[in-house]
């Protein structure tokens, strides 16, 4: 494993729908500080040093509006923008398609794969994950569960679980290229589909992933609140 920049690849998701924010675009494109949401993570992306390759996976009908964000954002790095699936896992599967042939070739040994409805991702976890994966083959950026957390039995009765070993997963995730594509490729044959990369790599690799801290203000939008939040953390940034 390699512990310096310049050779990973970075997968951006940017399909959702945003329907639990109560919108009716393509969220990715909403404003938030000024400027599409998704434009924070393109940015953060292209000045790493780790990124030598920048996959934009995006729907058809928001083509031009993913775009006028390279434009505007000014993206330095080689990229390049592919059509995804019909779920986040396919999505997936399409953006690391997408960088088969630079991965076969030795070009990239390390890719993120990050959601664009994390905006705010920071230069100095993103530096941290391609190290981690770098030195262990995978990582993941977790936080605590800070609220009780309990399991439900085909009773209807609940466990309260063991809050210290209970954390919630962010991305980017970043993994070792060829056993991340090829562990695509067999959840393909199989016909698997994870919630996240790190389950499709559980089960169809043997690499083993890091728990890197993650940051709070790494959040997800989803609901109308997140946005609104957001806006106070583009203000502050």
């Amino acid at each position: 494993m390699r512990s310096n920049g310049g050779r990973g690849g970075a997968i951006l998701l940017a399909g959702g729908k945003g329907t639990r924010a109560g919108l009716s675009a393509n969220k990715a494109y909403v404003t938030v500080g000024g400027r599409p949401m998704i434009s924070y993570s393109v940015e953060t992306l292209d000045r790493s040093p780790w990124v030598a390759r920048l996959v934009l996976v995006i729907r058809p009908e928001d083509r031009r509006a993913a775009e006028q964000v390279m434009d505007r954002v000014g993206v330095a790095t080689p990229w390049l923008m592919v059509t995804g699936g019909e779920s986040r896992h396919a999505s997936e599967y399409q953006g690391l398609e997408a960088l088969s042939g630079e991965i076969a070739g030795g070009h990239i040994d390390l890719v993120a794969i990050h959601d664009g409805a994390r905006p705010f991702v920071s230069p100095s976890l993103l530096h941290q994950l391609f190290r981690d994966a770098g030195r262990h083959g995978g990582a993941v950026p977790t936080l605590p569960v800070e609220t009780p957390t309990h399991r439900l039995t085909g009773q209807g009765e609940i466990t309260l679980l063991n809050q210290d070993r209970l954390h919630k997963a962010q991305t980017p995730q970043v993994f070792s290229a060829p056993e991340l594509l090829a562990a695509y490729r067999r959840a393909q044959g199989a016909g698997f589909e994870g919630v996240d990369t790190a389950e499709t790599v559980e089960r169809f690799s043997d690499l083993k992933i890091r728990a890197t801290p993650g940051d709070p203000n790494n959040l997800k939008l989803t609901f109308p609140e997140d946005f609104a939040l957001a806006e106070t953390i583009a203000c502050d940034s």
